[in-house]
């Protein structure tokens, strides 16, 4: 059962909100019975939700009698994101990365112990496309845009080991950081260099490098950008060595 039907029952709009959350997590389509045990919740009362949404164009049920998220909702989703102010200033700094690069390009959020991709860009051809996708998650601790942006925000070791408080920091990879003091001096070095790297600690064979990005306020970075690579194809040290060039395009001082 997901996280947000935590509750042994769910009424009212609570239900109708948790019928919506589990149809984004199932792009092919939920039939009513599956989508009932996912809530938790009597056939009878999960239709009339549906019904609801339905009726919103939030849900739609395509031939096969399977439910999903409707055109309406999709559409009032991408509008939002695509209005939103650092998205649309983001845009051609990412695609000036991309054209340069020719590697994947992230722009990204802090959101308590992750990072939120706001937007990313794959180059039309000739790379191979990382997995990352618009609106997914990864731990803040190690990637770069997470790293970058966490320097900024916990400025000593016991500001670390607050926001690590008593969970286990996740280790996707056998370089990933383990460890508060790690960490700490991890984001140390990062305000000392003004940037961040991820040396495949989040996926094996990708590295990345990345900076703040100040889309909305000069003196507090909005998020980060990011350019990711395959390690055998785009060193890091081609990364970093060329960093000077990143901060430009960010800064919207230089182009490709």
């Amino acid at each position: 059962m997901s996280e947000m039907v935590a509750e042994s029952k769910l009424v009212g709009s609570d239900r109708v909100l948790a019928v919506l959350a589990e149809l984004a997590r199932h792009p092919d389509g939920i039939g009513l019975e599956e989508m009932a045990r996912a809530v938790a919740s009597p056939k009878p009362t999960v239709h009339r939700a549906l019904a609801s949404l339905r009726r919103a164009g939030f849900a739609a049920q395509h031939g096969h009698g399977r439910y999903v998220l409707g055109d309406e909702f999709l559409r009032m989703a991408f509008a939002h994101h695509e209005a939103r102010p650092d998205h649309v200033r983001v845009t051609p700094i990412l695609q000036a990365l991309c054209e340069r690069y020719g590697e994947t390009v992230h722009y990204a959020v802090l959101d308590g112990a992750s990072v939120v991709y706001r937007s990313k860009l794959d180059p039309p051809d000739g790379a191979v496309r990382l997995t990352s996708v618009v609106g997914g998650r990864n731990p803040a601790h190690c990637t770069a845009v997470g790293k970058v942006l966490l320097a900024d925000a916990l400025r000593t070791e016991d500001a670390v080991r607050r926001w690590v408080g008593e969970r286990r920091l996740e280790l996707p990879t056998e370089r990933s950081i383990g460890t508060v003091e790690q960490l700490h001096g991890e984001l140390t070095r990062i305000r000392e260099l003004g940037y961040a790297v991820d040396d495949q600690e989040n996926e094996p064979g990708v590295n990345c490098v990345a900076v703040p990005a100040y889309l909305t306020s000069p003196t507090v970075p909005s998020g980060a950008v990011s350019v990711s690579g395959l390690a055998y194809r785009t060193p890091l040290k081609t990364l970093v060595d060329d960093l000077p060039a990143i901060r430009g395009i960010v800064a919207g001082r230089e182009t490709p």
